[in-house]
């Protein structure tokens, strides 16, 4: 109990936050509501370093270092989206008390925005945390269910309303399809624990099979965990989602809930192992053949729906389901081997890649919410068309470059950020022996090179829109956007030269500790007993 306790630390730490950020929220001093985004900013830090202080607790499932890595990197993301998402919340209120309207308390939604924004990564992180189904499932839930009215109130327009509720139904109904899978999980091994079933699953394999209700509850999880990650058949909800939430929050939608789902995803298929599989050191066949073929769908899907598209918020849609595609290959590969190194740990490459993925899609939607379009009749709306981006580096090198080198991150140019995170990718499915699936995703990386390099010719090589009626394109009143931008753009680039320290804390975080089998002794009057398995390392 007292290590379990030490490892929530980081949890704890966050919930008092949010405690706290929700009183102030709702104080009649703008002063004082002022103080959310900079009280929930210190609530990550200390966050952050109590996952540092206690790195050496170690969860009881086969990652036992995935919190230490998940919550470092979800403290650091997270900051970057508290600076994305300054001004999502109270933006017309505020303007109205500042002229010297009265405030009131019961329109304001600022504490609640920055509490869900909490809540959230507080279920995050315990997704991390999990050793049991029960645990993971309310884990999963508390990240998103603040999402859905996050969606709904950052702006007052009728469609984030309406991308809330799509967002809400479709959730609904992908975790009653994980929920379901973990029903059936409990059914093949009497247990919840995570320690309990890999024992379980590991004397049932060395015995001769897996019960098939296993391999039935992880296939169902991992279709429900589909939703998380916005994996094909489980898209189609986000490019609307996409397009009807704020920029900011459509930011924070494109890493929060794609990591919760593959932090799920790796600690499910963790449960049946890699080493259980028909071919050598692979998934069940069952899982395996489920994965791979959503690996395919998703990434080919994601990029040539992408390519069709004007809207740069549904662009980066289908960007991000393509994205997950690409990471599914290293869900496939595995851990490549108890010792295997970085190049060769498909869980490690995953973990890096999520974490290089999160820094350079909020530098791209990062620009989007700091521009907006002036109408002639002075009404404001989001700049969204990829025509309100021509020109930017000319009209404003800070978010031009950024729009530019997020986006061949993105595309994995070297030697760019998303370059070091794409090519463990690639050698983890070779030495898996996943070469098909590996030329899939080598083909759909060039597919993806179009709509990517568009996205920097209009921004780099295009001159400004000057056509009579073309809107006017103003910067949103909110610096912290544009710190956001630049600090995603630092990382797409510092981080390439300087950052093989995340490669290594990702490599510790992959480590796969599979349960060792033993085998009774012929005078152990237990020995005539089905095989057990001793605790993962």
């Amino acid at each position: 109990m007292e290590s379990m306790i030490s490892l929530l630390w980081p949890e704890i730490a966050l919930f008092i936050t949010t405690c706290i950020v929700m009183v102030l929220g709702q104080s009649k001093f703008k002063d004082t509501r002022d103080l959310c985004p900079g009280v929930a900013a210190i609530g990550l830090v200390v966050s952050g370093f109590l996952a540092w202080y206690f790195q050496g607790v170690t969860s009881e499932a086969v990652l036992p270092n995935l919190p230490f890595y998940g919550k470092l990197v979800i403290c650091g993301v997270g900051l970057m989206l508290l600076l994305l998402l300054a001004g999502s919340a109270d933006r017309e209120l505020e303007a109205q008390a500042a002229r010297g309207v009265p405030f009131e308390p019961i329109r304001s939604t600022r504490g609640e925005f920055y509490s869900f924004l909490l809540f959230s990564l507080t279920g995050l992180m315990l997704c991390t945390s999990a050793s049991d189904l029960i645990f993971l499932f309310l884990a999963l839930e508390l990240t998103s269910l603040p999402t859905y009215v996050m969606v709904s109130i950052a702006t007052n327009r009728n469609r984030s309303m309406e991308a809330g509720v799509k967002y809400f139904f479709l959730g609904a109904l992908g975790a009653a399809i994980f929920l379901y899978g973990f029903v059936m999980i409990y059914g093949g091994t009497g247990t919840t624990q995570f320690a309990d079933i890999t024992r379980i699953v590991a004397a049932q394999a060395e015995a001769g099979a897996i019960n098939p209700l296993v391999i039935l509850g992880v296939v169902l999880s991992l279709i429900g965990l589909g939703f998380k990650i916005a994996a094909v058949p489980m898209h189609f909800y986000t490019a609307d989602v996409y397009q009807g939430a704020s920029s900011s929050v459509a930011g924070f939608l494109a890493f929060v809930p794609k990591a919760a789902g593959f932090f799920a995803i790796l600690s499910i298929c963790g449960l049946v192992g890699w080493t259980h599989g028909t071919l050598d050191q692979s998934l069940p066949s069952g899982p395996r053949v489920l994965l791979w073929v959503m690996a395919a769908l998703t990434m080919t899907i994601g990029n040539v729906l992408a390519i069709m598209q004007r809207s740069v918020k549904r662009m980066l849609a289908y960007s991000s389901i393509a994205h997950s595609g690409y990471m599914l290959v290293g869900v496939i590969a595995g851990p490549g081997g108890t010792a295997a190194a970085f190049e060769r740990n498909g869980i490690a490459a995953v973990l890096f890649y999520l974490a290089s993925y999160g820094i350079m899609t909020i530098g791209a939607f990062a620009v989007l919410a700091c521009l907006e379009k002036k109408r002639s009749d002075g009404t404001l709306d989001e700049a969204d068309d990829i025509d309100d981006l021509r020109g930017l580096v000319r009209t404003r090198p800070a978010l031009g470059w950024t729009m530019v080198l997020s986006s061949m991150g993105l595309l994995g140019l070297p030697p760019l950020l998303g370059f070091l995170g794409k090519l463990p990718l690639f050698t983890s499915g070779i030495g898996a022996s996943e070469i098909t699936l590996v030329l899939v995703l080598g083909v759909n990386s060039a597919i993806a090179a179009y709509y990517y390099l568009r996205l920097a010719y209009v921004c780099f090589i295009d001159a400004p829109e000057t056509t009579p009626n073309a809107p006017t394109i103003v910067e949103a009143p909110f610096p912290a956007r544009k710190w956001a931008g630049v600090i995603s753009m630092v990382g797409v680039v510092g981080l390439a030269l300087f950052g093989s320290w995340l490669g290594d804390l990702a490599l510790r975080g992959g480590k796969y500790s599979p349960p060792k089998y033993v085998q009774p002794a012929a005078q152990d009057p237990l020995a005539a007993q089905p095989l057990t398995a001793a605790a993962p390392d």
